[in-house]
């Protein structure tokens, strides 16, 4: 099965026509997921011990269960946060994939890894970060997230007096769901300041000083957001740095979304104390047009990440001779084992240039604004917030919970858009609303126009 063969030239012609075809199509099919047993009748058994031929296998893929799928890319898929790769960054990913790198050490990945190094450095340039910090890609927020505060735990127990103790983050209630899930993975508590909004440092401050003494003692990292997932809002990022000096905590700034927007000159000042952070998470997956899946952990001191990942191993030893030296990302985060995930990026920004990623970003933001006008003009929705970022909560005047979702159902079962409700806290209570996140720079505003037409 390693052999290249007449049936596995014809197979590759027949994947890379597919693919030209999916990258030429200006508006691909908005499919929808089937149940597990409509689609196993569809394609019956799949895995057997003789195989049942690559043909086969590919024409069921793309006739039957790619349907059962959203494309990220679709110009009216606005719900969660929708991506939009490059067509140059998706090229890329199969030369990725065809070329077999393993992205953990220079010594086998070394052309490779610099690629994703001239990417990462742009990167870093965008958030003001002093001289010498760096970092690294993962697979996306989550284990980005989760690399920072493994390195700001270990950071704190540095301490000898902190060695048992577990330790205590602190967030906000508007902080991405993976805050608390990596919490759990590294079993510290999470406490929260309860808003949907901007957190300041004024209400940060206020829930330090409600420690008692023990908790004070375990509290060891801030997690700041620069663009919640639910409505784009970025934090007071330069007092809760201060703050994080004076108390001297880790400061951690989640932008794994709204980060992208960094790209935009115009955008970087809505980030002011970014530049204080001793870490960020960005998704260039997200809003810098990278397929799935390429997260980035950047760290103000990348030895002290190097100091909390690297790996020890009889098999590992040779990495550390002077012939097989150079930057490893495994030393950086959570994972040993990982493809070279920021190729893609770096090809991209390679054919297309960083002006065009500012172009591309603002665009997005402007379809928020363009959103913004359309809701105040029409009697049957208004906003929730003012658009942020590339977010605009809104809600349909009268409307039930149950109303959204047979309103996101009916859009979707139709193949027209995939625009899905959300929760957000209004005068104290939650209450379902609508959203759009503009990702996409071909979404135009006759799309908006008509989605918002269905909910008449």
């Amino acid at each position: 099965m390693h052999k290249v063969d007449f049936e596995m030239v014809e197979m590759t012609l027949d994947v890379m026509k597919y693919a030209i075809g999916r990258l030429t199509h200006p508006a691909p099919e908005l499919g929808k997921p089937k149940k597990e047993e409509e689609l196993k009748a569809l394609v019956g058994e799949t895995i057997t011990p003789l195989g049942i031929g690559g043909e086969k296998a590919f024409n069921l893929f793309k006739d039957e269960l790619l349907k059962a799928t959203v494309p990220i890319d679709h110009p009216r898929h606005l719900a969660f946060v929708p991506a939009s790769p490059t067509k140059a960054a998706v090229m890329f990913d199969l030369v990725t994939s065809a070329s077999s790198i393993h992205g953990a050490y220079w010594m086998e990945g070394a052309g490779g890894i610099f690629c994703e190094n001239e990417a990462m450095k742009w990167l870093v340039s965008l958030t003001g970060l002093p001289s010498g910090a760096f970092g690294v890609f993962t697979s996306g927020g989550t284990a980005a997230n989760l690399s920072a505060m493994v390195t700001a735990r270990e950071y704190w127990r540095k301490n000898p007096d902190n060695r048992n103790k577990k330790g205590i983050i602190i967030t906000s209630s508007g902080a991405h769901s993976s805050v608390k899930a990596m919490a759990k993975v590294i079993d510290c508590d999470v406490l929260l300041v309860e808003t949907e909004e901007e957190m300041t440092a004024k209400a940060l401050q206020e829930k330090i000083a409600s420690l008692d003494p023990l908790e004070r003692q375990r509290l060891f990292a801030i997690v700041a957001t620069g663009g919640t997932t639910n409505a784009g809002i970025i934090d007071d990022l330069w007092g809760i740095g201060k703050l994080c000096e004076e108390e001297h905590l880790w400061f951690h700034v989640d932008a794994a979304y709204g980060g992208g927007a960094l790209a935009s000159e115009k955008a970087r000042p809505l980030f002011k104390g970014l530049e204080k952070a001793d870490s960020i998470t960005i998704d260039p997956h997200k809003w810098l047009f990278s397929p799935y899946d390429c997260g980035a952990i950047l760290y103000k001191q990348p030895e002290l990440a190097k100091e909390a990942h690297s790996q020890e191993g009889s098999y590992l030893e040779i990495f550390n001779d002077e012939g097989a030296r150079g930057f490893n990302p495994s030393d950086y985060q959570i994972q040993l084992t990982r493809r070279v995930r920021g190729l893609p990026l770096w090809f991209s920004l390679a054919v297309h240039g960083t002006d065009k990623y500012a172009w591309a970003v603002e665009r997005g933001m402007e379809l928020a604004q363009i959103a913004g006008e359309l809701i105040t003009k029409n009697p049957l929705v208004e906003l929730v917030r003012d658009p942020s970022l590339s977010c605009v909560l809104f809600r349909r005047v009268g409307w039930t919970a149950q109303d959204y979702r047979g309103w996101t159902y009916k859009n979707h079962r139709e193949g027209f858009a995939l625009v899905t409700p959300t929760k957000y806290k209004i005068a104290g209570k939650f209450e379902t609303v609508a959203r759009f996140c503009f990702i996409n720079p071909a979404t135009t505003q006759e799309d908006i126009a008509m989605i918002l037409e269905s909910m008449e």
